[in-house]
């Protein structure tokens, strides 16, 4: 795979507000849809993680809202692995309007990992293939590989 591509996205009519603007919770949601994409082009499926006995909760979001983007709208969402540790991870969002670039919203997201009795993991110790996979994908963000 050459890079990573964004994860695109029509606005929906159901996830707009009273103004007819997106609902500033929808984003959120959007983070984790772009994140479970980037996770399975890195090989990362979520899913096999989770058959392995190894989950990714959320610790902390960020969103900072820059433009509205309304119903109808294509946004595309790039993302960045800031940090791995094979710990934690924080993950780096910005959508971005998918026709002309402009940044409708930015923020982060920050994630542990545990095994299935919730006690921390080290990928690193107990799961090096997605420790390789992880370092791979943040190396490739950090050099502008990112989705």
């Amino acid at each position: 795979m050459d890079g990573f591509v964004p994860y695109r996205r029509k606005a929906q009519y159901y996830e707009t507000d009273q103004m007819g603007i997106i609902h500033h919770s929808n984003y959120i949601r959007w983070f984790e849809e772009a994140r479970i994409d980037f996770m399975a082009q890195a090989g990362l499926g979520y899913r096999e993680m989770e058959a392995q006995g190894i989950l990714s909760p959320v610790l902390s979001v960020e969103c900072e809202y820059k433009t509205m983007v309304h119903f109808g709208d294509e946004v595309q969402i790039r993302l960045r692995l800031e940090e791995y540790s094979g710990v934690r991870m924080t993950v780096d969002y910005r959508v971005e309007d998918a026709a002309t670039g402009e940044l409708r919203c930015q923020g982060k997201t920050r994630h542990c990992f545990l095994d299935r009795e919730g006690r921390p993991l080290s990928l690193k110790r107990n799961a090096p293939a997605f420790d390789q996979l992880f370092r791979e994908a943040q190396q490739r963000t950090a050099e502008g590989e990112g989705a």
